[in-house]
């Protein structure tokens, strides 16, 4: 006699299980602690089998009735249910195992073993901000490339258009990643070229002009804050590093007595070791700042506290509150303006300033140049440098050195 919500509800649990038949293999199974299970008994390659369908009431009557019917379907096509759901859940916990969050995650772990932390951190940002929270839990073989323009152009229309150009990079290098390691089979990514609307072109501000140079140059020796932050301004232009290296140098990497700045790899953009020759006039600089850093690891600490160092906007900022706008000298300036008037003014060869500029420069034979080629040559021309700064900040009219360095 088949089941009623009725009799489910009456039937009272006793010391040993209880089988509540309803029909077609569904039965209800009352165990003494009061718990109801229901349980279709099936036959599938010779043998008995058993299938939970859910406990009572969660899962009411007709409920059960539609999973048994189900259930039944499958059998008649030769599928054995059992079976079925196992395959299922191993396929979500699959799926679950390889959503575009877990790969992306993979995929930045093995990378970031070849870039420098503030490239590394920025891009598991971008992800963890804009990405993520709309496709980080889809499996990444079914992401479309209707989603993925979706989720850049987010970025686009709150006006980052160059962050959302740089996001839609990393997530076809992470399906690159996923398809490489048999995850996904194509990468939408690639659909998407052409997509986004173009990135203004810009120039980081640079002041070049050389009475301008001597200008700034007064101004900072002129800048009224902490002697950290002073030192560092003061320094930029003779050793025109990356900001990012600056504002990290540690007095590990510093040799003052031989005159050199040895940055270790991981620090650099390009992950090769660099050797900046230090002018005698850099040299005092790091002997002033020494004085009240040097115990500690960081040349130039933060003010908060000695275990970090400035802030990525410190030198910045200084430049901001000498009446510098952003428009008129960046952080990153420092280099162009030594670039631009080694080459032009001082006429030094093209590729002694790239080394020092830590581009990738190839020797003839296309083999990257270690970072002590031309250090004879490196040391002259910042020392040359210098001195020339220096007649800049003296004022006057400056006579550009028409000699080119060999």
């Amino acid at each position: 006699m088949p089941l009623s919500d009725t009799a489910i509800r009456n039937a009272k649990p006793t010391d040993k299980p209880q089988k509540l038949a309803d029909g077609g293999g569904l039965y209800l199974l009352l165990n003494p602690n009061g718990s109801r299970w229901w349980r279709l008994k099936y036959r599938a390659g010779g043998k008995e089998k058993l299938l939970s369908l859910g406990t009572y009431p969660d899962t009411g009557l007709k409920d059960a009735r539609d999973k048994r019917d189900a259930a039944r379907k499958l059998l008649a096509a030769g599928v054995d249910p059992g079976e079925q759901r196992k395959a299922t859940k191993a396929a979500g916990e699959e799926r679950a195992a390889n959503s575009f969050e877990v790969v992306a995650r993979e995929w930045h772990t093995k990378q970031s073993a070849t870039w420098v932390e503030l490239h590394s951190s920025r891009i598991m940002l971008r992800m963890e901000n804009d990405v993520f929270p709309w496709l980080g839990n889809r499996p990444i073989a079914d992401i479309t490339a209707k989603e993925l323009l979706a989720t850049v152009n987010r970025i686009v229309d709150r006006g980052a258009v160059e962050s959302a150009h740089r996001v839609l990079q990393n997530c076809g290098q992470v399906l690159r990643y996923a398809i490489a390691t048999g995850r996904a089979e194509r990468n939408p990514a690639a659909d998407l070229r052409g997509a986004l609307p173009p990135v203004k072109q810009t120039h980081l501000a640079a002041i070049i002009e050389p009475d301008a140079i001597g200008g700034l140059l007064r101004a900072m020796d002129a800048y009224i804050g902490s002697l950290v932050t002073k030192c560092a301004l003061r320094l930029a232009p003779l050793v025109f590093v990356r900001p990012g290296e600056l504002r990290q140098a540690e007095w590990a990497e510093f040799d003052l007595d031989g005159a050199q700045w040895n940055l270790p790899a991981e620090k650099m953009k390009m992950r090769d070791p660099h050797l900046v020759p230090l002018a005698p006039q850099a040299v005092a600089i790091l002997r002033e700042v020494h004085a009240l850093t040097g115990r500690g690891r960081y040349v130039f600490p933060s003010a908060r506290s000695p275990q970090r160092p400035m802030s990525n906007n410190a030198v910045l900022s200084a430049l901001r509150r000498m009446g510098y706008a952003t428009d008129e000298m960046s952080g990153h300036g420092f280099r162009a303006m030594a670039r631009t008037v080694l080459d032009e003014v001082l006429h030094f060869r093209p590729d002694y300033i790239e080394h020092q500029l830590a581009h990738a420069v190839k020797d003839p034979n296309g083999r990257a140049y270690n970072r002590t080629a031309h250090l004879a040559e490196r040391r002259k021309m910042m020392a040359a440098w210098a001195d020339y700064l220096d007649a800049l900040k003296a004022g006057g009219n400056i006579v550009p050195m028409k000699r080119r360095a060999h």
